[in-house]
């Protein structure tokens, strides 16, 4: 299926980007635009999904969004890559469980490009690392369904302030942290993650 690829290079507010979102997947639906994969940075900021929990906002560093998304608090912000995808479910032979898997296996395709070994957790949403006995979360997942087309998506930490998370506890989870690509040891380009985060795709998605 043809899939439009969308990448910006600057930041893009969290509204703009949301009602940018909700076009496209209207236009999806009518079948007056492809699907889209739109690869981009959000300024810091703090979302919370429809399972996020009060206390679990510890001290609001960046202004906070509500959001549609599944899953709980998460952060966006500088040295992060952010891919939010349009798909349509439906023409694709897909229900959520599926894609939902698929966009680990597309965030753990893509970290192998950097001889990074993604991981699944049962029962945790998101693609995790283990580093000296200590495991912590790199990539994150939270996706929002309307008339079977996709929207929001994953996260893939490259070189983020990793103490921007203090303000919250990330996905409701206290007893694992969030790491990086740089706190691995690995340098990346928002441009070398962005090719491999397209290979990958194509190899899960098609």
């Amino acid at each position: 299926m043809s899939v439009e690829w969308r990448i910006d290079d600057r930041p893009v507010g969290y509204e703009t980007a949301v009602a940018a979102m909700e076009e496209r997947v209207a236009a999806i639906r009518t079948h007056a635009a492809p699907e889209l994969v739109w690869l981009l940075e959000h300024p810091p900021l703090y979302t919370a999904g429809t399972s996020a929990r009060a206390e679990d906002l510890v001290e609001p560093l960046f202004p906070v969004y509500q959001t549609g998304r599944g899953g709980q608090f998460t952060y966006h912000g500088p040295g992060q890559r952010v891919g939010y995808v349009m798909l349509d479910l439906k023409a694709r032979g897909l229900d959520v469980a599926a894609y939902v898997r698929g966009l680990e296996e597309w965030l753990i395709r893509a970290l192998a490009a950097f001889n990074v070994k993604g991981e699944r957790r049962q029962g945790r949403v998101g693609i995790w690392v283990v580093a000296g006995g200590r495991e912590a979360k790199i990539g994150a997942i939270g996706v929002r369904v309307r008339h079977w087309i996709t929207y929001h998506g994953i996260s893939l930490n490259l070189d983020p302030d990793l103490g921007h998370y203090r303000g919250i506890v990330p996905c409701g989870i206290r007893d694992a942290g969030v790491t990086s690509l740089a706190e691995q040891g690995i340098v990346a380009t928002t441009g070398e993650a962005d090719l491999a985060l397209k290979r990958a795709f194509a190899e899960v998605f098609g």
